[in-house]
């Protein structure tokens, strides 16, 4: 694969991750109510995600509201909360920087040894937004996974499971990951740079000694 292949096929795959974060993290889903037990299934499926909790029926009607307090809210939903705003926001400056960056554009042509390290720096950003989406999105399921498990009387169909959008924020945070890899991996290094630049420069210096 070319550097421009590789370079576009890095960015497309970060900019679906960054799309797949920014559902992840409006989503309700982040929770839902667990079906597991030998008790009666109830007609209410509740959905608890960062910014609201849902009550769905089985006559298909959608019930949210939004969380009242942030200062009430548990400090899992709040660190995940800030995660997933600086998730997004460096992923948003990577798409930026990543196109000025990128050797299909046709911004910053006459340098291209700055133009490649533009390219590895918006790889960079992608790669950190990744992070802290799989940060946000593994601290939410360990305190899911804590609650379902640990004895208390709660009866295990009225407990919490993981919801959807937790496997769309592992998704998305691995796209991510992946695209910014790519990215990072168009600059090239920095022997063949000199090998290019010697060979460049042997022809010149021969003609001028003879």
């Amino acid at each position: 694969m070319g550097g421009g292949a590789r370079e576009l096929a890095g960015y497309l795959a970060a900019l679906g991750g960054w799309v797949a974060t920014l559902a992840a993290a409006v989503l309700p889903q982040w929770r839902q109510s667990s079906y597991a037990g030998d008790a009666i299934i109830t007609a209410v499926g509740l959905h608890e995600g960062l910014w609201m909790s849902c009550a769905a029926q089985s006559t298909g009607q959608v019930q949210c509201r939004l969380h009242d307090s942030l200062l009430s809210l548990d400090v899992h939903i709040q660190t995940s909360r800030a995660l997933m705003v600086i998730s997004l926001l460096l992923g948003f400056f990577g798409i930026i920087v990543s196109v000025v960056g990128m050797k299909c554009t046709k911004v910053g042509e006459e340098d291209p040894v700055t133009k490649s390290r533009i390219a590895v720096a918006g790889g960079v950003l992608f790669i950190l937004s990744g992070l802290c989406t799989l940060a946000a999105v593994s601290l939410y399921a360990t305190q899911v996974t804590y609650e379902f498990f640990r004895e208390s009387t709660v009866p295990v169909n009225a407990r919490y499971e993981f919801g959807s959008a937790l496997f769309i924020g592992w998704g998305a945070a691995s796209l991510t990951v992946l695209g910014g890899s790519l990215l990072c991996c168009s600059c090239p290094p920095k022997e063949r740079r000199g090998q290019q630049y010697y060979r460049q420069s042997q022809p010149s210096t021969a003609r001028e000694y003879v």
